[in-house]
């Protein structure tokens, strides 16, 4: 195995970009930095870097080992600072992708009670809805949907995510309730535009008995690619959506929205809980990853994203 100081000077250069960066973040000079890359280079038989006077920029194979070797580097250095800390609590930095919108509604405010519980963790959560690399990004763990479950990714299911058609008590004043799926035609419709394919999604609902429609598109209101702000766009009475029950659980239960259809939803499957397997899973998620299924489970989170 390579010298840990050699893997981190290459970590660190690949990241800043240059010798000088990763030497004052390592508290080393560049020119150590420098001899620890090459000696690397030599260890391995191949180049990581191309270098300029400039910059430096990472050789095909150096993106190659930079990806299989970040996450684990990670762990190396949580490992070694946990054994230093003389009261055993899990610490270090905590690396957590989620979605925008999910990630504040359900799972920030979580963080108080979990850094009173174990104050030597750092969170470094990204909020983003763009599916990440889990294990070649040296993200520690993730929550939301999609993830590709590539060796080494274990997936735990939070809960199934049901699509509900709401409206605000403002704009149904005077206007009949639909009754079937295809009277939200009839409505003002506040529809989402699919980022990846430009297209308007449409909107397909499922009867508690088990029958299957998909509702004509009606004429919109408004479009938008982002669910958040339709559902904030519902809020104000501009007109009818369907979104998923994490966007719209609270104005549903403060009354802000009314649910239309009640006998009628969509399942947009599931929100999971991402984390690299291994066989010495450091403390810090571990603790994280017990924490959120604690708090889902006895919040009754997967209870609440289903309406029927």
């Amino acid at each position: 195995m390579e010298p840990l100081n050699h893997l981190q000077s290459f970590v660190q250069s690949a990241e800043s970009g240059s010798f000088s960066a990763a030497a004052r973040r390592l508290g080393l000079t560049p020119a150590a930095v420098s001899k620890n890359v090459a000696r690397l280079e030599t260890r391995l038989g191949v180049r990581l870097f191309q270098r300029s006077t400039r910059r430096l920029t990472l050789t095909e194979g150096g993106e190659r080992f930079l990806g299989q070797i970040g996450g684990a580097l990670a762990t190396l250095q949580d490992a070694v600072a946990g054994l230093s800390k003389d009261d055993g609590q899990p610490a270090g930095t905590l690396k957590v992708s989620m979605g925008q919108a999910f990630g504040r509604e359900h799972v920030l405010p979580m963080m108080g009670d979990f850094l009173a519980r174990y104050p030597s963790i750092l969170p470094d959560w990204h909020f983003d809805n763009q599916q990440v690399d889990l294990v070649g990004e040296g993200f520690d763990a993730a929550i939301g949907g999609g993830i590709e479950l590539s060796p080494g990714v274990v997936a735990r299911e939070l809960a199934r995510i049901h699509v509900v058609a709401v409206a605000a008590p403002s704009y149904l004043a005077g206007r009949a309730l639909p009754a079937q799926p295809a009277e939200l035609a009839q409505l003002d419709a506040l529809l989402r535009r699919s980022s990846p394919t430009g297209r308007l999604r449409s909107w397909t609902l499922q009867h508690a008995s088990g029958d299957q429609t998909t509702v004509e598109l009606p004429r919109p209101r408004a479009i938008f690619n982002d669910p958040e702000a339709i559902a904030h766009a519902a809020l104000m009475g501009l007109g009818v959506a369907m979104l998923p029950m994490p966007f719209v659980e609270r104005g549903l239960c403060s009354g802000e929205l009314v649910r239309l259809l009640p006998e009628w939803h969509f399942d947009a499957g599931a929100v999971w809980l991402y984390y690299p397997s291994k066989k010495l899973l450091p403390a810090k998620t571990r603790v994280f990853i017990d924490f959120v299924l604690e708090r889902f489970r006895s919040e009754r989170f997967a209870q609440r994203m289903q309406v029927t």
